[in-house]
């Protein structure tokens, strides 16, 4: 959890410690109250940006010297009232307030990306990416001492891997926990560092993961894989891996979302006479009927050849838009053709085809009334 912890997160910290503390639910506890109030005084801190900011940089004796200063009796001390909010152990109890010890420190997440095609989205894939990655090393297997020597505690922090420093300030004192600069924050020093990382524990090396690839992932999506990240400190958790997915442009295709957009050109006589053609699909080339008098952008709509829903679900469709394409260039017995095909047309024939379908509906309608 980030140091700049949102107000969503610490309220709700906060409503579960209050459903734990309330006088209510602990009427057998004498000091309930008083411990409700103190986390309430607590949470004034954390949700105010002032007084969190002081508290941030100036401790407990910052509070007290601006003023304010919360009734900490029954928990002992303010740092209890936030262990109780976030946990002794919690990340971001540590990580906001310093207090104790906070252990090896984690290894940083690594960003690669893979390409895939479109059919590779219909089906799913695998794929191998190779990147740099900080390793635990192989030789000292993360120790930082070369096989066989002794590994000793840190004699300046005393095995604790930290360092407080007090001084004072115009708020009053303050306390800050730094790293150890002998031993790194580790606690331990080995007295004789390993040949291969420098008593680093950690070296550079390549790597390479086997990713998952599901069937109808998005491109931009992020895949993440816990612990195949930069290798911790002194033992400190992995950090993550995150393969970006890009999905390689299909000239054929236009996605949107599930369903997939192609079109089709044919020629102005084969619109009007409507036939069997031959469109692509992510499966191979499949045949559709153009309906005769087909208007430019008609879509003929191909159910389930789309691509399916990320975790599964029905897929969805294609969707073929007709591209009537005009010829030009007519040598003289096409344009002949063409002009007394045009002399032949009547007037209503010219119309969209749904009205045009509905003149000839009314037609036979008036003719089996006057039968």
């Amino acid at each position: 959890m980030p140091r700049e912890a949102g107000d969503g997160e610490i309220k709700k910290a906060f409503r579960r410690l209050a459903r734990e503390l309330h006088p209510d639910v602990n009427r057998h506890d004498p000091e309930a109250e008083a411990k409700f109030k103190e986390a309430a005084e607590a949470y004034e801190v954390l949700t105010d940006p002032e007084r969190r900011r002081t508290y941030d940089t100036y401790g407990h004796e910052g509070l007290r010297s601006g003023g304010w200063a919360p009734n900490t009796a029954a928990f002992g001390s303010f740092e209890d009232v936030l262990s109780a909010f976030f946990g002794r152990g919690d990340p971001l109890f540590g990580e906001l307030f310093g207090f104790g010890r906070q252990g090896p420190a984690s290894g940083a997440d690594i960003a690669t990306s893979v390409e895939v095609t479109l059919a590779d989205v219909l089906a799913g894939a695998t794929r191998q990416v190779g990147f740099e990655a900080v390793s635990t090393c192989e030789h000292c297997h993360g120790n930082g001492a070369e096989p066989g020597t002794p590994i000793r505690t840190c004699e300046r922090c005393g095995g604790e891997g930290q360092l407080r420093e007090v001084s004072r300030s115009a708020f009053g004192q303050m306390l800050r926990a730094v790293a150890c600069p002998a031993c790194g924050g580790d606690g331990r020093l080995a007295e004789t560092p390993c040949e291969e990382c420098d008593g680093a524990g950690r070296t550079v090396r390549s790597r390479s993961f086997e990713v998952d690839i599901p069937a109808g992932i998005e491109s931009g999506q992020r895949i993440r894989i816990a612990g195949a990240g930069h290798a911790g400190d002194a033992g400190g958790r992995p950090g993550d891996l995150y393969v970006e997915v890009v999905v390689e442009p299909d000239e054929r295709f236009e996605r949107h979302g599930e369903h997939l957009v192609s079109a089709i050109r044919i020629s102005a006589t084969r619109a009007m006479l409507g036939g069997d053609v031959t469109v692509p699909t992510l499966e191979g080339e499949h045949e559709i009927e153009i309906p005769a008098g087909a208007q430019p952008g008609e879509r003929v709509v191909l159910e389930g050849l789309g691509l399916p829903a990320l975790g599964g679900g029905a897929r969805g469709d294609q969707h073929v838009l007709v591209d009537v394409v005009v010829p030009a260039d007519l040598d003289d017995e096409q344009r002949d053709l063409a002009e007394r095909l045009d002399e032949s047309l009547a007037d209503e024939q010219l119309e969209p085809r749904e009205k045009a379908g509905g003149r000839r509906r009314r037609r036979r309608r008036r003719a089996r009334r006057g039968a």
